[in-house]
C-alpha cells in the first residue's frame, strides 16, 4: 500500500505551511486570543487559500477534495495554533453534501466554500456526556416550517457563526436542522476556551429552523467522525511543534557546563515523546483513510484513533512541560500554549475515556485477535 502523498497534496501542505509561518505568528495567535478567539479576517484568509472550499463539491464552487487533503490542512494549521475552526467547514460540507435537500445545498454550500458563511455543529448538551443519542432538544412542526427549543453547549465560535447545525427530537427520533444566526428566539453567550479559541452557549426558544434530514443520528455520527479525523490531524501538527520546541530548548539550556540534551535520561524521554507522536500520526492517517468506510467500521476506527491520540497528546504535552521546567507553564512561552491546545483537543468530540468505552463496546468475542 502506498502511503506517499500526491504532488498536489504536497503542494497544498507547502502552501498552508507558508501561510502559517509568514502570516500566523505566535504574536498573531496571542492577539487573536486577546481579541476574542475568532477573527473574520483570519477566516477570510483561510477562504482565500481555498481551505473552506476544500471538501465542498465542485458543482457548488468547491474543490471537491477528500479526507486526506483535509488531514494535510488540519495538521499544518495545528502547527500554527490557528484559532479559527477549519474542521467546522469540513463538517458542514460533509453533512450538507450527504444529507441535505438540494435546495439547502444550493443555498449554503457555495457560501461555505467561499468563506462567506461559517456553519458550525451545535450538538453538545450538558447531560449528554459525548453520547450522541442523548438529546433533549425538541423540534415541532409549524405552518412555516419547524421550530426548535434547545440548549447547546461548547458550540465552536457559536456567537460568530452564520448558521448552526442542530440535532433535535422530532416525532420520537433525532433529526438534524439548520438554524440561522438571525433567527428569532436564538441567543448566544460567547466565551474563551482553555486553548484560547472561542465557543458559546446556544439557547433556542421556538426558533425557526430548516430541516436537513430526519435520519439525524446517522448524519450526526458522520459529522462527529469528520470532526474527529480533523482533530487527530490537528493534534499531530501541535505535537510536532511541541517536540521541536522541546528539543531546541534542551540544546540551548545548559547545566553543569553542558546542554541538558547531553543527559541520557532526558534523551530517553524525548525518544518516548517521538514514539508517541509517530503512533499518533499513524492513527491519524488511519482515521482519515477510514472516513469513507461503512458507518460501523468508520465509527470503530474513529474511537480507536481518538484513544491513541488522547494518550499521545497527554504524554507529549506533559513531558514537554516537565523538560522545560518552570518556563514551560508561562504565558509568554509558546510551549504552555501547545500544552493547553493538546489538553483541549484531548476532550474535543469525546475524551479518551469515552472513546476507550466505545472501543470496548465494539469488540467482538475474539477482540479482533483470532479468526
Amino acid at each position: 500500500m502506498d502511503f506517499d502523498f500526491s504532488d498536489n497534496q504536497e503542494q497544498l501542505r507547502d502552501a498552508v505551511r507558508k501561510w502559517v509561518d509568514r502570516g500566523y505568528s505566535f504574536e498573531r495567535y496571542r492577539a487573536g486570543v486577546a481579541a476574542g478567539g475568532f477573527a473574520r479576517q483570519a477566516w477570510s484568509e483561510l477562504a482565500g487559500l481555498g481551505l473552506t472550499a476544500l471538501t465542498v463539491p465542485e458543482e457548488y464552487g468547491g474543490l471537491g477534495q477528500g479526507a486526506i487533503d483535509a488531514m494535510v490542512v488540519a495538521e499544518e494549521l495545528g502547527r500554527g495554533l490557528v484559532l479559527e475552526p477549519i474542521a467546522q467547514a469540513f463538517i458542514a460540507s460533509a453533512v450538507l453534501t450527504r444529507s441535505a435537500p438540494a435546495a439547502v445545498q444550493s443555498a449554503w454550500l457555495p457560501r461555505v466554500a467561499s468563506g462567506q458563511a461559517l456553519v458550525v455543529l451545535a450538538q453538545q448538551e450538558r447531560k449528554a456526556r459525548y453520547h450522541l443519542d442523548v438529546c433533549e432538544a425538541k423540534a415541532a412542526l409549524a405552518q412555516s416550517g419547524y421550530l426548535l427549543s434547545a440548549m447547546k453547549s461548547m458550540v465552536p465560535a457559536g456567537d460568530q457563526a452564520d448558521a448552526c447545525i442542530v440535532p433535535a427530537q422530532l416525532a420520537g427520533k433525532i433529526a438534524l436542522f439548520l438554524v440561522e444566526r438571525t433567527a428569532s428566539g436564538l441567543s448566544t453567550q460567547g466565551y474563551i476556551t482553555q486553548d484560547g479559541s472561542r465557543a458559546a452557549e446556544l439557547r433556542l426558544t421556538h426558533a425557526p429552523a430548516t430541516l436537513i434530514t430526519t435520519d439525524g443520528l446517522a448524519a450526526l455520527e458522520l459529522a462527529l467522525d469528520t470532526g474527529i479525523a480533523a482533530t487527530c490531524a490537528e493534534a499531530v501538527g501541535v505535537m510536532d511543534k511541541t517536540l521541536a520546541a522541546t528539543v531546541a530548548y534542551m540544546n540551548q539550556r545548559r547545566q553543569f557546563g553542558v546542554p541538558i540534551a547531553n543527559f541520557q535520561a532526558l534523551r530517553h524521554r524525548v525518544a518516548d515523546m517521538k514514539m508517541h507522536m509517530e503512533l499518533a500520526r499513524s492513527m491519524s492517517y488511519y482515521a482519515s483513510l477510514k472516513l469513507g468506510a461503512p458507518a460501523a467500521e468508520r465509527r470503530a476506527a474513529m474511537a480507536r484513533a481518538k484513544v491513541q491520540l488522547g494518550q499521545s497528546m497527554r504524554f507529549v504535552g506533559q513531558q514537554a512541560v516537565q523538560l522545560h521546567g518552570g518556563i514551560g507553564v508561562t504565558d509568554e512561552y509558546i510551549v504552555s500554549h501547545y500544552f493547553k491546545k493538546l489538553t483541549q483537543l484531548e476532550i474535543r468530540f469525546g475524551d479518551t475515556l469515552h472513546h476507550l468505552g466505545e472501543v470496548s463496546g465494539r469488540m467482538q468475542d475474539t477482540a479482533g485477535v483470532f479468526a
